[in-house]
Protein backbone atom coordinates (compact mmCIF):
# COMPACT_ATOMS: atom_id res chain seq x y z
CA UNK A 1 0.00 0.00 0.00
CA UNK A 2 2.81 2.38 0.93
CA UNK A 3 4.51 1.71 -2.41
CA UNK A 4 1.25 2.36 -4.28
CA UNK A 5 0.80 5.74 -2.56
CA UNK A 6 4.37 6.71 -3.40
CA UNK A 7 3.77 5.84 -7.04
CA UNK A 8 0.57 7.93 -7.12
CA UNK A 9 2.38 10.92 -5.60
CA UNK A 10 5.16 10.60 -8.16
CA UNK A 11 2.64 10.39 -11.00
CA UNK A 12 0.89 13.54 -9.78
CA UNK A 13 4.15 15.43 -9.68
CA UNK A 14 4.98 14.33 -13.23
CA UNK A 15 1.60 15.53 -14.49
CA UNK A 16 2.29 18.95 -13.03
CA UNK A 17 5.74 19.14 -14.62
CA UNK A 18 4.45 19.41 -18.16
CA UNK A 19 7.33 21.44 -19.61
CA UNK A 20 8.63 18.49 -21.58
CA UNK A 21 6.97 15.19 -22.45
CA UNK A 22 10.22 13.43 -21.62
CA UNK A 23 10.01 14.34 -17.90
CA UNK A 24 9.98 11.38 -15.58
CA UNK A 25 9.66 10.99 -11.84
CA UNK A 26 13.40 10.53 -11.46
CA UNK A 27 14.32 14.02 -10.33
CA UNK A 28 12.28 16.61 -8.39
CA UNK A 29 11.87 20.34 -9.17
CA UNK A 30 14.09 22.94 -7.46
CA UNK A 31 11.46 23.29 -4.72
CA UNK A 32 7.86 22.25 -4.11
CA UNK A 33 6.45 25.76 -4.55
CA UNK A 34 4.55 26.09 -7.81
CA UNK A 35 4.88 29.58 -9.33
CA UNK A 36 8.43 29.99 -8.00
CA UNK A 37 9.90 26.61 -9.00
CA UNK A 38 7.76 24.96 -11.67
CA UNK A 39 4.48 25.28 -13.51
CA UNK A 40 2.87 27.29 -16.27
CA UNK A 41 3.15 30.76 -14.71
CA UNK A 42 6.90 30.35 -14.32
CA UNK A 43 7.27 29.00 -17.85
CA UNK A 44 5.13 31.67 -19.50
CA UNK A 45 6.69 34.63 -17.68
CA UNK A 46 10.29 33.54 -18.07
CA UNK A 47 10.03 32.52 -21.73
CA UNK A 48 8.29 35.83 -22.52
CA UNK A 49 11.45 37.55 -21.17
CA UNK A 50 9.54 40.39 -19.56
CA UNK A 51 12.60 41.24 -17.46
CA UNK A 52 16.28 41.55 -18.27
CA UNK A 53 17.06 39.07 -15.50
CA UNK A 54 15.01 35.91 -14.85
CA UNK A 55 15.78 36.30 -11.15
CA UNK A 56 13.55 39.39 -11.03
CA UNK A 57 10.33 37.42 -11.43
CA UNK A 58 11.11 34.71 -8.88
CA UNK A 59 12.00 37.39 -6.32
CA UNK A 60 8.61 39.09 -6.67
CA UNK A 61 6.07 38.94 -3.85
CA UNK A 62 2.63 37.42 -4.35
CA UNK A 63 -0.19 39.85 -3.54
CA UNK A 64 -2.59 36.97 -2.86
CA UNK A 65 -2.40 33.37 -1.73
CA UNK A 66 -0.78 31.04 -4.29
CA UNK A 67 -3.97 29.07 -4.99
CA UNK A 68 -5.84 32.28 -5.82
CA UNK A 69 -3.14 33.32 -8.29
CA UNK A 70 -2.97 29.85 -9.84
CA UNK A 71 -6.73 29.82 -10.30
CA UNK A 72 -6.68 33.32 -11.80
CA UNK A 73 -4.00 32.29 -14.28
CA UNK A 74 -5.93 29.16 -15.24
CA UNK A 75 -9.02 31.29 -15.87
CA UNK A 76 -6.90 33.70 -17.88
CA UNK A 77 -5.63 30.95 -20.17
CA UNK A 78 -8.82 28.84 -20.06
CA UNK A 79 -6.55 25.83 -19.65
CA UNK A 80 -4.80 26.56 -22.95
CA UNK A 81 -1.07 26.07 -22.45
CA UNK A 82 -0.10 28.14 -25.50
CA UNK A 83 1.76 31.38 -24.93
CA UNK A 84 -0.06 34.27 -23.31
CA UNK A 85 0.66 37.63 -25.01
CA UNK A 86 3.34 39.66 -23.17
CA UNK A 87 0.97 42.60 -22.60
CA UNK A 88 -1.53 40.28 -20.90
CA UNK A 89 1.24 38.77 -18.78
CA UNK A 90 2.39 42.22 -17.69
CA UNK A 91 -1.15 43.15 -16.62
CA UNK A 92 -1.43 39.86 -14.74
CA UNK A 93 1.85 40.45 -12.91
CA UNK A 94 0.87 44.00 -12.04
CA UNK A 95 -2.37 42.74 -10.50
CA UNK A 96 -1.02 39.78 -8.58
CA UNK A 97 2.68 40.48 -7.86
CA UNK A 98 4.76 43.16 -6.13
CA UNK A 99 8.25 44.17 -7.17
CA UNK A 100 11.24 42.53 -5.39
CA UNK A 101 12.27 44.14 -2.12
CA UNK A 102 8.97 43.91 -0.22
CA UNK A 103 10.49 41.11 1.86
CA UNK A 104 12.83 43.51 3.67
CA UNK A 105 12.34 46.05 6.45
CA UNK A 106 14.66 49.05 6.95
CA UNK A 107 17.71 48.15 9.04
CA UNK A 108 21.14 49.53 9.78
CA UNK A 109 23.66 47.47 11.78
CA UNK A 110 23.60 48.81 15.36
CA UNK A 111 27.09 47.47 16.07
CA UNK A 112 28.68 49.55 13.30
CA UNK A 113 30.97 52.31 14.55
CA UNK A 114 33.66 54.59 13.17
CA UNK A 115 37.36 53.80 13.24
CA UNK A 116 37.71 50.08 13.96
CA UNK A 117 41.16 49.24 15.27
CA UNK A 118 42.53 47.51 12.15
CA UNK A 119 42.51 50.81 10.25
CA UNK A 120 45.40 52.08 12.35
CA UNK A 121 47.62 49.28 11.01
CA UNK A 122 47.36 50.45 7.38
CA UNK A 123 50.43 52.58 6.69
CA UNK A 124 49.46 54.01 3.30
CA UNK A 125 47.15 57.00 3.84
CA UNK A 126 45.26 56.46 0.56
CA UNK A 127 44.61 52.79 1.33
CA UNK A 128 43.63 53.61 4.91
CA UNK A 129 41.08 56.12 3.66
CA UNK A 130 39.77 53.55 1.18
CA UNK A 131 39.49 50.88 3.89
CA UNK A 132 37.43 53.30 5.96
CA UNK A 133 35.05 53.75 3.02
CA UNK A 134 34.78 49.97 2.61
CA UNK A 135 33.95 49.76 6.30
CA UNK A 136 31.10 52.23 5.66
CA UNK A 137 29.67 49.98 2.92
CA UNK A 138 28.45 47.43 5.46
CA UNK A 139 25.64 49.81 6.40
CA UNK A 140 24.30 49.93 2.84
CA UNK A 141 24.44 46.12 2.47
CA UNK A 142 22.55 45.30 5.68
CA UNK A 143 19.11 43.67 5.42
CA UNK A 144 16.37 42.52 7.78
CA UNK A 145 13.44 40.34 6.76
CA UNK A 146 10.04 41.99 7.27
CA UNK A 147 7.42 40.79 9.72
CA UNK A 148 5.02 40.22 6.80
CA UNK A 149 7.46 37.76 5.19
CA UNK A 150 7.46 35.86 8.49
CA UNK A 151 3.67 35.95 8.80
CA UNK A 152 2.96 35.01 5.15
CA UNK A 153 5.89 32.89 3.88
CA UNK A 154 3.73 31.40 1.12
CA UNK A 155 3.69 34.80 -0.61
CA UNK A 156 7.47 35.13 -0.79
CA UNK A 157 10.34 33.22 -2.34
CA UNK A 158 12.49 34.59 0.50
CA UNK A 159 13.34 31.98 3.15
CA UNK A 160 12.91 33.53 6.56
CA UNK A 161 15.97 33.80 8.79
CA UNK A 162 15.60 35.32 12.26
CA UNK A 163 18.58 37.69 12.31
CA UNK A 164 19.62 40.62 10.09
CA UNK A 165 22.44 39.98 7.63
CA UNK A 166 24.73 41.48 5.00
CA UNK A 167 24.03 40.69 1.34
CA UNK A 168 26.50 40.55 -1.56
CA UNK A 169 24.80 43.42 -3.42
CA UNK A 170 23.12 44.14 -6.75
CA UNK A 171 20.79 41.40 -7.96
CA UNK A 172 21.99 39.25 -5.07
CA UNK A 173 19.59 40.80 -2.57
CA UNK A 174 19.35 37.85 -0.16
CA UNK A 175 21.65 35.94 2.18
CA UNK A 176 24.14 33.71 0.31
CA UNK A 177 26.18 30.88 1.70
CA UNK A 178 29.84 30.82 0.70
CA UNK A 179 29.98 34.58 0.04
CA UNK A 180 29.27 35.05 3.73
CA UNK A 181 32.58 33.56 4.86
CA UNK A 182 34.48 36.54 3.48
CA UNK A 183 31.72 38.93 4.52
CA UNK A 184 31.85 37.67 8.11
CA UNK A 185 35.65 37.93 8.21
CA UNK A 186 35.30 41.53 7.06
CA UNK A 187 32.61 42.23 9.65
CA UNK A 188 34.82 40.86 12.40
CA UNK A 189 37.64 43.18 11.33
CA UNK A 190 35.07 46.00 11.44
CA UNK A 191 34.29 44.91 15.04
CA UNK A 192 30.70 44.07 14.09
CA UNK A 193 30.61 40.85 16.09
CA UNK A 194 26.86 40.96 16.74
CA UNK A 195 26.06 41.12 13.03
CA UNK A 196 28.54 38.33 12.30
CA UNK A 197 27.07 36.21 15.09
CA UNK A 198 23.55 36.76 13.76
CA UNK A 199 24.55 35.63 10.29
CA UNK A 200 26.06 32.43 11.68
CA UNK A 201 22.89 31.83 13.69
CA UNK A 202 20.89 32.26 10.47
CA UNK A 203 22.92 29.47 8.88
CA UNK A 204 22.37 27.27 11.93
CA UNK A 205 18.64 28.02 11.58
CA UNK A 206 18.76 26.86 7.94
CA UNK A 207 20.57 23.65 8.90
CA UNK A 208 17.95 22.94 11.54
CA UNK A 209 15.24 23.41 8.91
CA UNK A 210 16.79 21.70 5.88
CA UNK A 211 19.61 19.55 7.20
CA UNK A 212 22.08 21.63 5.19
CA UNK A 213 22.56 25.23 4.08
CA UNK A 214 20.91 26.17 0.77
CA UNK A 215 22.82 28.10 -1.89
CA UNK A 216 20.95 31.22 -0.75
CA UNK A 217 17.88 32.18 1.23
CA UNK A 218 15.34 31.65 -1.56
CA UNK A 219 13.03 28.68 -1.98
CA UNK A 220 14.33 28.08 -5.49
CA UNK A 221 17.75 27.36 -3.98
CA UNK A 222 16.56 24.90 -1.36
CA UNK A 223 17.71 21.69 -3.07
CA UNK A 224 21.29 22.77 -3.65
CA UNK A 225 24.00 24.06 -1.34
CA UNK A 226 27.35 25.80 -1.85
CA UNK A 227 30.90 25.04 -0.63
CA UNK A 228 30.51 24.33 3.11
CA UNK A 229 32.25 27.20 4.88
CA UNK A 230 30.14 27.39 8.06
CA UNK A 231 32.74 25.65 10.25
CA UNK A 232 35.30 28.22 9.15
CA UNK A 233 32.86 31.07 9.86
CA UNK A 234 32.45 29.73 13.39
CA UNK A 235 36.23 29.39 13.65
CA UNK A 236 36.71 33.03 12.67
CA UNK A 237 34.08 34.13 15.20
CA UNK A 238 35.61 32.01 17.96
CA UNK A 239 39.12 33.29 17.26
CA UNK A 240 37.78 36.84 17.61
CA UNK A 241 35.56 36.37 20.67
CA UNK A 242 36.85 33.24 22.44
CA UNK A 243 33.17 32.46 23.09
CA UNK A 244 33.11 28.76 24.00
CA UNK A 245 29.38 28.86 24.77
CA UNK A 246 28.70 29.88 21.18
CA UNK A 247 31.03 27.11 19.99
CA UNK A 248 29.00 24.63 22.00
CA UNK A 249 25.76 26.02 20.51
CA UNK A 250 27.05 25.76 16.94
CA UNK A 251 28.61 22.29 17.05
CA UNK A 252 25.44 20.17 16.57
CA UNK A 253 24.61 22.09 13.39
CA UNK A 254 28.20 21.80 12.11
CA UNK A 255 28.04 18.07 12.71
CA UNK A 256 24.72 17.83 10.86
CA UNK A 257 26.06 19.74 7.87
CA UNK A 258 29.15 17.55 7.72
CA UNK A 259 26.96 14.45 7.73
CA UNK A 260 24.88 15.90 4.88
CA UNK A 261 27.96 16.24 2.69
CA UNK A 262 29.24 12.77 3.57
CA UNK A 263 25.86 11.08 3.01
CA UNK A 264 24.67 12.99 -0.06
CA UNK A 265 27.76 14.32 -1.85
CA UNK A 266 30.37 11.57 -1.42
CA UNK A 267 31.66 8.95 -3.82
CA UNK A 268 34.04 5.99 -3.48
CA UNK A 269 37.02 5.92 -5.82
CA UNK A 270 39.35 2.97 -6.28
CA UNK A 271 43.00 3.68 -7.02
CA UNK A 272 45.65 0.93 -7.11
CA UNK A 273 43.30 -1.48 -5.39
CA UNK A 274 42.46 0.85 -2.53
CA UNK A 275 39.08 2.53 -2.07
CA UNK A 276 38.90 6.15 -1.00
CA UNK A 277 35.88 8.32 -0.18
CA UNK A 278 35.91 11.85 -1.53
CA UNK A 279 33.26 14.48 -2.23
CA UNK A 280 31.68 16.15 -5.24
CA UNK A 281 28.85 18.52 -6.15
CA UNK A 282 25.79 16.51 -7.13
CA UNK A 283 22.33 18.12 -7.04
CA UNK A 284 19.33 15.92 -7.75
CA UNK A 285 17.06 18.39 -9.55
CA UNK A 286 15.67 17.85 -13.03
CA UNK A 287 14.21 21.22 -14.13
CA UNK A 288 15.73 24.56 -15.17
CA UNK A 289 17.01 26.87 -12.46
CA UNK A 290 14.11 29.30 -11.83
CA UNK A 291 16.47 32.29 -11.50
CA UNK A 292 18.06 31.43 -14.89
CA UNK A 293 15.07 29.67 -16.39
CA UNK A 294 15.13 30.92 -19.97
CA UNK A 295 18.91 30.38 -20.26
CA UNK A 296 18.63 26.78 -19.10
CA UNK A 297 15.63 26.11 -21.33
CA UNK A 298 17.38 27.54 -24.38
CA UNK A 299 20.57 25.61 -23.64
CA UNK A 300 18.60 22.36 -23.72
CA UNK A 301 16.98 23.14 -27.09
CA UNK A 302 17.75 20.51 -29.68
CA UNK A 303 18.40 17.78 -27.12
CA UNK A 304 16.16 14.83 -27.88
CA UNK A 305 17.21 13.26 -24.61
CA UNK A 306 19.32 14.24 -21.67
CA UNK A 307 17.53 17.50 -20.76
CA UNK A 308 17.06 16.39 -17.18
CA UNK A 309 20.71 15.40 -16.96
CA UNK A 310 21.85 18.76 -18.31
CA UNK A 311 19.66 20.68 -15.84
CA UNK A 312 20.87 18.46 -13.00
CA UNK A 313 24.47 19.25 -13.91
CA UNK A 314 23.75 22.98 -14.16
CA UNK A 315 22.31 22.89 -10.65
CA UNK A 316 25.42 21.00 -9.54
CA UNK A 317 27.64 23.61 -11.18
CA UNK A 318 25.72 26.32 -9.35
CA UNK A 319 26.25 24.42 -6.10
CA UNK A 320 30.00 24.56 -6.71
CA UNK A 321 29.88 28.37 -6.77
CA UNK A 322 31.61 28.22 -10.17
CA UNK A 323 28.60 28.85 -12.37
CA UNK A 324 29.90 28.34 -14.92
CA UNK A 325 33.30 27.19 -16.07
CA UNK A 326 35.08 25.02 -18.62
CA UNK A 327 36.31 23.24 -15.51
CA UNK A 328 33.03 21.29 -15.53
CA UNK A 329 32.98 20.46 -19.27
CA UNK A 330 33.18 16.77 -20.16
CA UNK A 331 32.72 15.90 -23.82
CA UNK A 332 31.41 12.67 -25.31
CA UNK A 333 34.85 11.06 -25.07
CA UNK A 334 35.19 11.95 -21.41
CA UNK A 335 37.72 14.70 -22.06
CA UNK A 336 37.76 18.16 -20.47
CA UNK A 337 36.43 19.86 -23.63
CA UNK A 338 33.20 21.15 -25.06
CA UNK A 339 30.77 23.93 -24.22
CA UNK A 340 28.26 24.81 -21.52
CA UNK A 341 25.97 22.10 -22.87
CA UNK A 342 28.69 19.60 -21.89
CA UNK A 343 28.60 20.59 -18.20
CA UNK A 344 29.05 17.44 -16.10
CA UNK A 345 29.92 18.80 -12.68
CA UNK A 346 28.95 15.65 -10.78
CA UNK A 347 31.44 13.56 -12.78
CA UNK A 348 34.41 15.41 -11.30
CA UNK A 349 36.03 15.28 -7.88
CA UNK A 350 37.12 18.87 -7.17
CA UNK A 351 40.36 19.67 -5.35
CA UNK A 352 38.94 22.70 -3.53
CA UNK A 353 35.82 21.00 -2.16
CA UNK A 354 37.88 18.18 -0.70
CA UNK A 355 40.53 20.54 0.65
CA UNK A 356 37.73 22.53 2.31
CA UNK A 357 36.21 19.42 3.87
CA UNK A 358 39.64 18.39 5.10
CA UNK A 359 39.98 21.76 6.78
CA UNK A 360 36.45 21.39 8.18
CA UNK A 361 37.35 18.02 9.68
CA UNK A 362 40.46 19.46 11.30
CA UNK A 363 38.45 22.43 12.58
CA UNK A 364 35.77 20.17 14.07
CA UNK A 365 38.45 18.10 15.80
CA UNK A 366 39.83 21.32 17.30
CA UNK A 367 36.37 22.45 18.41
CA UNK A 368 35.63 19.17 20.18
CA UNK A 369 39.05 19.19 21.81
CA UNK A 370 38.50 22.77 22.99
CA UNK A 371 35.26 21.68 24.64
CA UNK A 372 36.93 18.68 26.28
CA UNK A 373 35.38 15.96 24.11
CA UNK A 374 38.48 13.97 23.22
CA UNK A 375 36.63 10.97 21.75
CA UNK A 376 34.84 13.12 19.16
CA UNK A 377 38.05 15.01 18.45
CA UNK A 378 39.82 11.71 17.78
CA UNK A 379 37.03 10.70 15.38
CA UNK A 380 37.63 13.81 13.31
CA UNK A 381 41.40 13.32 13.53
CA UNK A 382 40.83 9.98 11.81
CA UNK A 383 38.63 11.68 9.20
CA UNK A 384 41.44 14.16 8.46
CA UNK A 385 43.95 11.32 8.05
CA UNK A 386 41.60 9.41 5.74
CA UNK A 387 40.84 12.55 3.71
CA UNK A 388 44.52 13.44 3.37
CA UNK A 389 45.35 9.92 2.25
CA UNK A 390 42.50 10.02 -0.29
CA UNK A 391 43.52 13.44 -1.63
CA UNK A 392 47.09 12.30 -2.12
CA UNK A 393 46.08 9.00 -3.72
CA UNK A 394 43.46 10.43 -6.08
CA UNK A 395 44.18 14.15 -6.61
CA UNK A 396 47.95 14.57 -6.18
CA UNK A 397 49.88 14.54 -9.48
CA UNK A 398 53.51 13.86 -8.68
CA UNK A 399 54.72 14.66 -12.19
CA UNK A 400 53.16 18.14 -12.19
CA UNK A 401 53.71 18.68 -8.50
CA UNK A 402 50.17 19.79 -7.70
CA UNK A 403 46.65 18.55 -6.95
CA UNK A 404 44.23 18.20 -9.86
CA UNK A 405 40.51 17.57 -10.31
CA UNK A 406 39.76 13.90 -10.97
CA UNK A 407 37.39 12.57 -13.64
CA UNK A 408 35.04 9.76 -12.68
CA UNK A 409 34.57 9.08 -16.41
CA UNK A 410 38.18 8.42 -17.42
CA UNK A 411 39.60 7.81 -13.92
CA UNK A 412 42.33 10.30 -14.69
CA UNK A 413 43.24 13.83 -13.64
CA UNK A 414 42.28 16.96 -15.56
CA UNK A 415 45.55 18.85 -16.09
CA UNK A 416 44.05 22.35 -16.57
CA UNK A 417 45.26 25.24 -14.41
CA UNK A 418 43.00 26.69 -11.73
CA UNK A 419 44.06 28.64 -8.63
CA UNK A 420 42.18 26.00 -6.63
CA UNK A 421 44.74 23.39 -7.67
CA UNK A 422 46.66 24.77 -4.68
CA UNK A 423 43.67 24.63 -2.28
CA UNK A 424 45.24 21.80 -0.20
CA UNK A 425 48.07 24.23 0.65
CA UNK A 426 45.47 26.70 2.00
CA UNK A 427 43.77 23.87 3.90
CA UNK A 428 47.07 22.45 5.20
CA UNK A 429 45.93 19.08 3.92
CA UNK A 430 49.14 17.40 2.74
CA UNK A 431 51.63 15.09 4.42
CA UNK A 432 55.01 16.02 2.95
CA UNK A 433 56.50 19.54 3.21
CA UNK A 434 57.99 19.04 -0.24
CA UNK A 435 54.46 19.04 -1.70
CA UNK A 436 54.03 22.68 -0.75
CA UNK A 437 57.30 23.62 -2.44
CA UNK A 438 56.40 21.62 -5.55
CA UNK A 439 53.01 23.36 -5.69
CA UNK A 440 54.79 26.72 -5.49
CA UNK A 441 56.98 25.76 -8.45
CA UNK A 442 53.88 24.59 -10.35
CA UNK A 443 52.24 27.97 -9.81
CA UNK A 444 55.36 29.84 -10.91
CA UNK A 445 55.51 27.91 -14.20
CA UNK A 446 51.74 27.63 -14.81
CA UNK A 447 51.26 30.90 -16.68
CA UNK A 448 48.74 32.01 -14.06
CA UNK A 449 51.01 34.70 -12.63
CA UNK A 450 51.46 36.62 -15.88
CA UNK A 451 48.62 39.07 -15.22
CA UNK A 452 48.91 42.38 -13.37
CA UNK A 453 45.39 42.47 -11.93
CA UNK A 454 45.06 39.07 -10.28
CA UNK A 455 45.36 35.36 -11.01
CA UNK A 456 42.72 34.35 -13.58
CA UNK A 457 40.24 31.63 -12.73
CA UNK A 458 41.59 29.50 -15.58
CA UNK A 459 43.65 29.92 -18.73
CA UNK A 460 40.75 28.90 -20.98
CA UNK A 461 38.76 31.68 -22.65
CA UNK A 462 35.44 29.83 -22.84
CA UNK A 463 33.19 32.86 -22.44
CA UNK A 464 32.04 31.56 -19.03
CA UNK A 465 32.44 33.86 -16.04
CA UNK A 466 34.49 31.38 -14.00
CA UNK A 467 37.20 31.21 -16.67
CA UNK A 468 39.89 33.40 -18.21
CA UNK A 469 40.26 36.34 -18.00
CA UNK A 470 38.11 36.79 -14.88
CA UNK A 471 39.69 36.94 -11.44
CA UNK A 472 37.52 36.32 -8.39
CA UNK A 473 38.12 37.61 -4.83
CA UNK A 474 37.70 34.30 -2.94
CA UNK A 475 40.17 32.50 -5.22
CA UNK A 476 42.73 35.29 -4.78
CA UNK A 477 42.35 35.09 -1.02
CA UNK A 478 42.62 31.29 -0.82
CA UNK A 479 45.75 31.36 -2.99
CA UNK A 480 47.36 34.21 -1.05
CA UNK A 481 46.59 32.64 2.32
CA UNK A 482 47.98 29.33 1.16
CA UNK A 483 51.22 30.90 -0.01
CA UNK A 484 51.56 32.89 3.21
CA UNK A 485 51.29 29.65 5.21
CA UNK A 486 54.30 28.01 3.55
CA UNK A 487 57.67 28.18 5.35
CA UNK A 488 59.41 29.38 2.20
CA UNK A 489 60.21 33.11 2.12
CA UNK A 490 59.84 32.92 -1.65
CA UNK A 491 56.25 31.68 -1.27
CA UNK A 492 55.39 34.35 1.27
CA UNK A 493 56.78 37.12 -0.90
CA UNK A 494 54.75 35.82 -3.84
CA UNK A 495 51.66 35.89 -1.59
CA UNK A 496 52.39 39.52 -0.74
CA UNK A 497 52.96 40.40 -4.41
CA UNK A 498 49.58 38.91 -5.34
CA UNK A 499 47.95 40.81 -2.48
CA UNK A 500 49.57 44.03 -3.70
CA UNK A 501 48.28 43.46 -7.24
CA UNK A 502 44.77 42.71 -6.04
CA UNK A 503 44.55 45.62 -3.64
CA UNK A 504 45.87 48.13 -6.15
CA UNK A 505 43.49 46.85 -8.83
CA UNK A 506 40.45 47.19 -6.57
CA UNK A 507 41.60 50.50 -5.17
CA UNK A 508 41.94 51.90 -8.70
CA UNK A 509 38.42 50.77 -9.56
CA UNK A 510 37.07 52.36 -6.41
CA UNK A 511 38.89 55.64 -7.04
CA UNK A 512 37.43 55.81 -10.53
CA UNK A 513 33.85 54.67 -9.80
CA UNK A 514 33.40 54.82 -6.00
CA UNK A 515 32.09 51.26 -5.92
CA UNK A 516 33.24 47.71 -5.31
CA UNK A 517 32.53 44.86 -7.70
CA UNK A 518 32.01 41.13 -7.84
CA UNK A 519 35.05 40.22 -9.94
CA UNK A 520 37.81 41.62 -12.14
CA UNK A 521 37.58 41.13 -15.91
CA UNK A 522 39.48 42.41 -18.91
CA UNK A 523 37.54 44.88 -21.01
CA UNK A 524 34.61 46.50 -19.26
CA UNK A 525 32.49 46.53 -16.19
CA UNK A 526 28.85 47.08 -15.40
CA UNK A 527 28.22 49.42 -12.50
CA UNK A 528 26.68 48.01 -9.33
CA UNK A 529 26.78 48.73 -5.62
CA UNK A 530 28.44 46.08 -3.45
CA UNK A 531 30.17 43.79 -3.23
CA UNK A 532 30.18 41.70 -0.07
CA UNK A 533 33.00 39.23 -0.56
CA UNK A 534 35.12 41.72 -2.49
CA UNK A 535 34.93 44.09 0.47
CA UNK A 536 35.72 41.28 2.90
CA UNK A 537 38.76 40.07 0.96
CA UNK A 538 40.09 43.62 0.56
CA UNK A 539 39.73 44.34 4.27
CA UNK A 540 41.45 41.08 5.19
CA UNK A 541 44.42 41.77 2.91
CA UNK A 542 44.64 45.36 4.12
CA UNK A 543 44.70 44.07 7.69
CA UNK A 544 47.22 41.31 6.99
CA UNK A 545 49.66 43.36 4.90
CA UNK A 546 48.68 46.90 5.88
CA UNK A 547 52.21 47.84 6.97
CA UNK A 548 53.57 47.05 3.48
CA UNK A 549 50.82 47.60 0.90
CA UNK A 550 51.01 50.78 -1.16
CA UNK A 551 48.54 52.54 -3.39
CA UNK A 552 51.27 53.86 -5.70
CA UNK A 553 50.73 57.07 -7.60
CA UNK A 554 47.37 57.49 -9.30
CA UNK A 555 49.13 58.11 -12.61
CA UNK A 556 51.00 54.83 -12.50
CA UNK A 557 47.86 52.98 -11.53
CA UNK A 558 46.09 54.23 -14.62
CA UNK A 559 48.44 52.14 -16.73
CA UNK A 560 46.92 49.01 -15.23
CA UNK A 561 44.41 47.50 -17.66
CA UNK A 562 41.59 46.64 -15.31
CA UNK A 563 37.87 46.41 -15.31
CA UNK A 564 35.32 44.86 -13.08
CA UNK A 565 31.92 43.28 -13.64
CA UNK A 566 28.66 42.47 -11.99
CA UNK A 567 25.64 41.60 -14.10
CA UNK A 568 23.04 43.72 -12.36
CA UNK A 569 22.62 46.90 -14.36
CA UNK A 570 22.48 48.04 -17.94
CA UNK A 571 25.00 50.82 -17.40
CA UNK A 572 28.32 49.80 -18.98
CA UNK A 573 31.44 51.73 -18.02
CA UNK A 574 35.01 51.59 -19.29
CA UNK A 575 38.44 52.14 -17.80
Amino acid sequence: MRGFLAAVMCLCLCLVLFLCPLYSCALPPPCDREIYCYGDILRQVQTAKLFDDDKHFVDMKLKSAPDIILTAFHNLTHGDLNSVPPAVLRDFLHKYFDEPGKEFAPWSPPDWHDKPQFLAGIADAELRSWAEKLHHLWKSLGRKISSDALAHPEQYSQIFTPHPFVVPGGRFRELYYWDSYWVINGLLLSEMTDTARGMILNFIHLINRYGFIPNGARVYYERRSQPPFLSLMVESYYQTTNDTDFLRTALPALEQEYLFWMRNRSVAVEVKGNKHVLNRFDVQVGLPRPESYSDDLELAEGLTEGKQRLWKELHSGAESGWDFSSRWFVDGLGNNNGSLKDTRTSLLIPTDLNALLCRNERTLAHFYRTLGNESEAARYDKAVSARQEAIEAVLWDEKRGVWLDYSLVTNTSHPAFYPTNLAPVWADCYSQPSMGQKALHYLQTSGGLAFPNGVPTSLVDSGQQWDYPNAWPPLQHILIQGLSSLPSQEARELGFDLAQRWIRTNWLAYIKYEAMFEKVIKKRFIMCLGFGWTNGVALQLLSQYGDRLTSGSFTSCLSISVSVALLCSAQTLFL
